[in-house]
């Protein structure tokens, strides 16, 4: 989809509204750049249990599969390694696979895009009163190990995370601040290099952490870095995120600092919303219709 085409969404889901008034209140507070929980109702899902992710799994292309073992530090070098299993019996033997699961963007099958269209629906208002059109929605289900790690990493959308069974607690970092990601790392992720980040223990006390159990949700600013352990107990999440006008100018903005450091430039960082980082956004997007971006 196209970064001008407006998302029309449904108002909520079939079964009524999953986020109550309270989270509402609270994500208008907040959004978009302030970590924060929120309530919500989505839980015993007929699409979100085990065996029904098993089967969202034989429906999705395999580049919308990534599973691992669970038993990571929390900071990798590139991307982890593999578990041993199919991932159908990593998913229906959670429990015990020792395993971290991720079924990237599920809006590929019907009734899964409809469950996310449903989700997103109903924080549209408070949504597009701060940063305008909800673009590129996209769904990501979590299925992880008892005490699994979801390493250091950063993400290019907006993004809540809503835990249905079991627990975790996400530690989040500070968005746009080079001491938890350097500029630089920011200009490669956007030119095709990883979302991984490199961890050291001196970073963990600038940290923040949000506890979350089923029925609760946590919001993840863009680019805010993040690590996630897993409870005790075995655990789905699913992720609803969204772009935005500011992201994508964001992103592009840091495409530019990319090309002016490679002629020798050390450039200002994007700043963080509310300011709309245009100019250079918008340079970067005519070089790129250039061929001039590589």
């Amino acid at each position: 989809m196209g970064l001008e085409q407006r998302i029309a969404v449904p108002s909520e889901t079939s079964a009524g509204p999953v986020f109550p008034p309270s989270a509402h209140a609270r994500f208008a507070r907040c959004y978009p750049e302030t970590p924060h929980v929120l309530q919500h109702r989505l839980a015993h899902h007929d699409l979100l249990t085990l065996d029904a992710l098993a089967g969202l799994a034989g429906k999705l292309p395999e580049a919308s599969i990534e599973y691992n073992r669970g038993n990571l530090p929390i900071g990798v070098d590139g991307k982890p390694g593999g578990n041993g299993l199919s991932i159908g019996d990593t998913i229906r033997h959670i429990a015990t696979s020792d395993s971290w699961a991720v079924l990237k963007n599920i809006e590929q099958v019907p009734e899964y895009e409809a469950l996310l269209l449903g989700l997103l629906g109903e924080l549209q208002r408070e949504i597009e009163a701060k940063t305008g059109a909800m673009l590129r929605p996209q769904g990501f289900v979590f299925i992880s190990s008892p005490g699994a790690i979801t390493p250091y990493h950063f993400d290019p959308e907006h993004n809540i995370l809503l835990q249905l069974t079991g627990s975790k607690v996400m530690t989040q970092f500070p968005a746009g601040d080079p001491k938890y990601a350097a500029d630089e790392i920011h200009e490669t992720y956007h030119s095709g290099g990883a979302r991984e980040l490199a961890w050291q223990p001196d970073l963990a006390q600038g940290g923040s952490e949000f506890a979350i159990g089923p029925g609760e949700a946590v919001y993840v600013p863009v680019m805010a870095p993040h690590f996630v352990r897993n409870g005790p107990d075995s655990s789905i999440s699913l992720s609803i995120t969204w772009r935005s006008d500011w992201s994508f100018a964001e992103a592009d903005a840091r495409g530019f600092n990319r090309l002016l450091r490679k002629l020798g430039f050390d450039p200002i960082a994007p700043a963080r919303w509310p300011a709309t980082n245009r100019v250079k956004a918008h340079t970067y997007r005519v070089l790129r219709k250039l061929g001039l971006t590589r």
